[in-house]
């Protein structure tokens, strides 16, 4: 047994399902060991593309998706899609091929310091430097890459180690189980004294009240005392938005109404909560409000973001022994219902009508929403649409929107629906994008079709980079640098050997959308789409609030 074959081995015992990446000389060895190995290799077209379908493995399963690729450009390609990973907090291990270590010492065809470059985007990342220390580095990059909080961890294996045979029998370690924290009792008795004497408190619900199955503690909480809970993008499902106290996504770069509960509390507890997902500054710029800290780490020091206490234990565990401790207090009245009435019916006036012919993003999103099951799954790529996303698609259950917010990378919508249906292919998963993040990655268009996995992936094409006019627009009133032209999404996905459509109307989308969904088939929609729609939002949120002064 070689160096390589052993790494299978323990990648085994980590009940790795598959592998997604890119050949390469220098990881030879690896993939022909994995060619008698229980593990499915998927190659896929571009090494970003197999980290991002890793990326979503690991949010959606828990369990660290892994990706393949071999040196020097191999592994900056795979850089972006383990960054992403990283900051989204979902664990992922990559895998690179290195160059002989007899020529590292100078410089040498594609080599580059693959560990060092890692070091910033990762939990941990090493180097294989002989066949004994495999079962020992296995284990900790999984071990590290699945511990709260996820994230990436990554592996170099150098092209002589991997073809080295052993000299003694080795074995893969085996798995630990680490039993989380339960929370101090005297920060519960103080979060509950803080809670109780609060007039108005509100809950913001983080990537880790889902990522921590916390959600149903956070529900019946929330639920028996009337605390109204808003989700970050990312934390959207952590409560249904069908609960009647549920304030939908909080998150965007300009006031909504959601904002307004914010302003009115006196007291935010704040579960599994990551200031990279959305600045405090937006909810608590004046710095002024009381704050409980539910999450596994102590919170991140910052100026909008201090703390009255910090609950640092298993999330669920410490929502659960507060709400055991409170009892029988009274529920809040609902202050927030205002708010919440303007909401939904904000979100229910961008439905446009049956026989109209044009497309904008939020009325697409409403379609999507009517017909997907509460228990698909929606893919967002990042764009103007991601915004339109958060906002209003109604989202009633943990991990049934999916949107990077942590990095937030152009070009993981289509590689994620691969992900998300090897893990359920039963499940009705629709990828949205735009123009944009389309491009990014549409050459996996092609191991999708391979994989012969059926998602619906919709494009919203406004031959624009939607997202930076929209910013621009809105902080110099104009635009530059977004104008682009793109290709007939419908013929190239043809050309993949992939059902294209293109509908002219709404009620075309909604027979589109249902007969691709009752065949469990791959399919491209493309909708040009109108973007009036975002500047318009802007124009009546401040027309609103100059009214309300």
């Amino acid at each position: 047994m070689n160096a390589a074959q052993l790494m299978v081995q323990c990648l085994e015992a980590e009940e790795v399902q598959y592998i997604f990446g890119v050949p390469g000389e220098e990881n030879e060895d690896f993939l022909f060991a994995l060619q008698d190995s229980s593990i499915t290799f998927v190659p896929v077209r571009h090494e970003q593309g197999g980290a991002f379908i890793a990326d979503v493995w690991g949010r959606i399963t828990g369990r660290a998706g892994v990706c393949l690729a071999t040196l020097g450009p191999g592994a900056t390609n795979l850089i972006t899609g383990v960054a992403d990973a990283n900051l989204d907090k979902s664990p992922l291990v990559a895998i690179t091929g290195q160059g002989g270590i007899d020529r590292l010492h100078h410089e040498s065809h594609q080599v580059i310091d693959v560990v060092d470059m890692m070091q910033s985007v990762t939990k941990w990342s090493g180097s294989v430097s002989s066949p004994e220390v495999i079962p020992e580095m296995v284990r900790k990059a999984f071990k590290v890459a699945q511990t709260e909080k996820p994230g990436a961890t990554h592996i170099e294996l150098p092209e002589d180690i991997a073809g080295q045979e052993l000299s003694t029998p080795m074995m893969p370690l085996s798995k630990t189980n680490v039993r989380r924290s339960s929370p101090d009792s005297t920060s519960i008795r103080h979060a509950i004294e803080l809670i109780q004497k609060s007039k108005r408190p509100i809950i913001v619900a983080g990537n880790g009240a889902i990522r921590t199955r916390a959600s149903q503690a956070l529900t019946q909480f929330s639920k028996a005392y009337n605390i109204p809970v808003a989700c970050t993008f990312m934390g959207k499902g952590a409560v249904s938005d069908r609960e009647p106290h549920c304030l939908g996504a909080v998150g965007l770069g300009f006031k909504d109404f959601v904002i307004e509960a914010f302003e009115m509390s006196d007291l935010i507890i704040s579960i599994g909560y990551d200031i990279a997902e959305y600045n405090p500054e937006n909810w608590n710029p004046s710095n002024d409000k009381t704050i409980i800290h539910l999450d596994f780490d102590p919170a991140e020091v910052y100026t909008h973001y201090v703390p009255e206490l910090e609950v640092v234990a298993d999330i669920a565990d410490s929502i659960r022994s507060i709400h055991d401790g409170m009892g029988d207090h009274p529920t809040w009245e609902s202050w927030y219902e205002d708010i919440q009435n303007r909401i939904h019916e904000s979100i229910a006036s961008y439905s446009l009508p049956e026989d109209s012919t044009i497309f904008n993003a939020p009325a697409v999103i409403n379609v999507v929403r009517e017909i997907l099951s509460d228990d698909g799954l929606l893919i967002s790529d990042v764009g103007s649409h991601k915004m339109w996303i958060a906002r209003n698609y109604r989202t009633y259950q943990p991990n049934g929107c999916l949107i990077s917010n942590g990095l937030a990378s152009m070009g993981i919508s289509l590689p994620g629906g691969i992900a998300a249906k090897l893990i359920d292919e039963n499940r009705h998963v629709v990828c949205v994008m735009g123009d944009g993040g389309a491009m990014m990655n549409i050459q996996e268009l092609e191991t999708a079709s391979r994989l012969g996995v059926g998602y619906i992936i919709i494009i919203l094409n406004d031959n624009n980079y939607g997202l930076i006019e929209w910013k621009q627009n809105m902080n110099e009133g104009k635009s530059f640098g977004t104008r682009l032209t793109n290709p007939n999404f419908v013929k190239l996905a043809e050309s993949f050997g992939i059902n294209g459509y293109m509908p002219d109307s709404i009620a075309d989308l909604r027979s589109i959308l249902h007969k691709a969904l009752d065949a469990n088939e791959l399919a491209v929609i493309e909708i040009p789409i109108s973007t009036e729609v975002n500047n318009e939002l802007i124009d009546s949120l401040k027309s609103y609030y100059s009214r309300q002064k």
